[in-house]
């Protein structure tokens, strides 16, 4: 019998240590976790703010750890809670549970290679072309300062992590210094192989109690036929709300005319001219179909695509031959080695995606394939003349499958996250990931069909890699918030339904009421840039609080501007939705203009829609609905971040009140207290102005 001590009591001894108080849904999340490890039964546990969910899943992490000898890997969405992680919390907790546990336990971060500078890299001299579109003197100049620096750097750096730079480089000087996993020599071949920093912190890794890495290697890794991960058995997921998005990114690719100019120009010190020239056209092709193509999803495989596809395939077969292996016969050949293996690299990857795409409609029946195709208009720089380009995309109709066959057959898994119940309860969610609705068998897995990014397929009804993979339970820990006290949901009812043409005047007169009866203090989430640009305009030149918009600064100085004056406004779009946390009075009204449902335009989403609706379900809610929810459980979040803060989430769009899904989409949110009345709403916010 082991003589650790349990969740609970180390949970204890760790608050006590950090000056903490006990919180009920803490300890409630503590004893799920361990519970969850124990049994090896996958947990969703949604833990709201100031429940303290990060110590309440690292206590049995760690206990695990030490009592088993096995490392526990913890994934993040975002690089904030990565470094919480690694530089506050878990030094914290390891010196506060070195004592009972025996020893201090030990814990390392893990990136993907290419948040690690190259050292071959840097001193072979492989740096990549420019892009074609870098041909601007300015940014060519600025780029070349940027990687003198990094050079300078890497004699310095004891980690070589991009995130250690201060302050930091654009991508284009970054990707001259650093490598993908694909384009890596390997340590065995490389001269650097002993210094080589990814390598170092991959073997750290392997020795610590506690990994934190990123959904994003998460999916590499679970996509990977190589471990790129150490070996494991219980993995925790935080900001689990975000792990679908993070996956799809990860197994989505894109074709365009430059990408092919830019393989190209790689492999064309590698092959005669002939080849390189045919490989070059087939890329213009390419390029001249997409021009011709209208902006929208394919339903099938236009003919004039498949001979094009075909070609390009074929060319970049005929180049990859040419190069030939990379071969590795000392020191002095390092330098061509890595050029081959970069040029057969990007071969690779781009042969990849074209038979993917080749092969995406074989199945006829659209809910039942694997992967969604459609063409976009992008722009190519930030400029105000940046030109436009048409870029052909594939993405997973779903990653389920994938999730279920990889990340829950082979390990216990515990996600959590704020906001993770839609409608109530987390069936919504844990059907994203490919577990079963509760209350169904474990070996009736919701049907979906997945491929993973190399183009691997994954079969809907792949056999789960532990008896108990498919079993799951949900725990919401509930708040320390008093949310009918704390707050006030307000809803326009008496507004008109939101348009396509701009936000309505009396939309706009509502909106500037309610500021100025805040006194300031507002956070606007916005559906778009231009809403939230032009929402910020009218408003300075109706009230007189400062009015700051996404776009002016970096996202990171507004909030900080925004924090620091309590009258101040800040307006934006997406990326405040979530992560923005300003306690205190400067934050008293939370607007949000509209129901943050997908864009109809959205090819993934939509076809994901289609598909549920094409088998039986409800592809609206199923989709499009629970899209909004996420994100309205998000946004109302950014108002009460303590146990001291007041204030209102306004929503100003009436369809909340009066359409038949408003209930679907109030079940997500916190109780507050609720109301339509503008008057009773305009009151309470002068009061706490007061």
């Amino acid at each position: 019998m082991s003589n650790t001590p349990p969740a609970t009591t180390l949970l204890d001894a760790a608050v006590t240590a950090l000056n903490g108080r006990r919180r009920d849904g803490q300890v409630a999340m503590a004893s799920a976790v361990a519970h969850a490890i124990d049994t090896g039964e996958h947990l969703a546990v949604q833990a709201g703010t100031g429940t303290g969910k990060s110590l309440a899943y690292l206590v049995p992490a760690i206990r695990h750890a030490v009592e088993s000898g096995r490392t526990v890997v913890v994934s993040t969405a975002t690089i904030a809670l990565q470094r919480q992680l690694i530089e506050r919390d878990l030094p914290r907790l390891a010196a506060a549970l070195a004592k009972p546990l025996g020893r201090e336990p030990t814990f390392a971060i893990l990136k993907g290679r290419s948040n690690y500078l190259c050292l071959n890299k840097i001193h072979a001299g492989t740096a990549d072309e420019p892009d074609v579109e870098l041909f601007d003197p300015f940014e060519l100049s600025r780029t070349g300062r940027e990687v003198t620096r990094l050079r300078e750097w890497s004699s310095d750096t004891e980690t070589g992590d991009r995130d250690d730079l201060t302050p930091g480089v654009a991508d284009r000087a970054w990707r001259q210094v650093s490598v993908s996993a694909r384009e890596c020599l390997g340590a065995g071949n490389c001269s650097y192989g002993e210094d080589c920093f990814a390598e170092n912190a991959r073997r750290r890794s392997g020795k610590v109690d506690v990994v934190v890495t990123n959904h994003a290697l998460l999916a590499i890794d679970a996509t990977s036929p190589a471990s790129i991960l150490p070996e494991h058995d219980v993995v925790i997921i935080d900001e689990a709300h975000e792990l679908v998005d993070r996956i799809t990114s990860v197994s989505t690719a894109e074709v365009s005319a430059a990408v092919v100019a830019a393989v190209a120009r790689r492999c064309g010190k590698l092959v005669d001219e002939e080849t390189a020239d045919a490989l070059m056209g087939a890329g213009d092709q390419l390029g001249e179909l997409l021009a011709d193509a209208p902006h929208r999803q394919w339903m099938g495989l236009p003919a004039s695509a498949a001979a094009v596809l075909v070609s390009l395939r074929d060319r970049l077969w005929q180049t990859r031959t040419a190069i030939g292996p990379v071969r590795m016969s000392g020191s002095s050949d390092e330098s061509a080695a890595a050029a081959r293996s970069a040029a057969l690299t990007s071969l690779d990857e781009l042969h990849d995606t074209i038979v993917r795409l080749l092969g995406a409609f074989d199945e006829p029946d659209e809910s039942k394939r694997r992967d969604v195709v459609w063409v976009a208009e992008e722009r190519v720089g930030r400029s105000a003349a940046a030109e436009s380009r048409s870029v052909l995309h594939i993405a997973p109709l779903s990653v389920g499958g994938l999730l279920r066959a990889t990340l829950f057959a082979k390990a216990t898994v515990v996600l959590t996250s704020a906001t993770l119940t839609i409608g109530g309860n987390f069936d919504a969610l844990a059907a994203t990931w490919g577990l079963p609705a509760a209350g169904r068998g474990t070996d009736t897995p919701a049907p979906v069909n997945d491929v993973t990014a190399s183009g691997r397929a994954v079969p809907a009804d792949s056999d789960f890699g532990r008896p108990d993979s498919g079993r799951w339970t949900g725990l919401d820990a509930g708040s320390p918030f008093d949310y009918p006290r704390s707050a006030i949901l307000y809803v326009a009812k008496h507004l008109p339904r939101p348009g396509r043409a701009g936000i309505a005047d009396s939309t706009m007169d509502e909106l500037a009421a309610l500021v100025d009866a805040a006194g300031g203090r507002t956070l606007g989430l916005f559906s778009s840039m231009r809403a939230a640009r032009e929402a910020a305009e009218a408003i300075r030149e109706r009230c007189a609080h400062p009015v700051l918009c996404q776009g002016d600064d970096t996202t990171s100085s507004l909030v900080r501007r925004f924090a620091e004056d309590p009258e101040t406004c800040l307006f934006g779009t997406l990326s405040l939705w979530q992560g923005v946390d300003v306690p205190g009075p400067s934050l008293s009204l939370v607007i949000i203009d509209r129901i943050p449902f997908p864009r109809p335009d959205d090819p993934l989403l939509t076809a994901r829609q289609r598909a549920v609706d094409a088998r039986g379900g409800n592809g609206f809610l199923s989709v499009a609905a629970n899209h909004a929810a996420l994100l309205l459980a998000q946004g109302a979040g950014r108002l009460l971040r303590s146990v001291d803060d007041r204030g209102v989430v306004a929503v100003l769009d009436s369809r909340l009140a009066t359409a038949g899904y408003g209930g679907y989409l109030m079940a997500s949110l916190p109780p507050f207290w609720r109301t339509t009345d503008p008057k009773t709403v305009r009151s309470a916010l002068q009061r706490l102005k007061a």
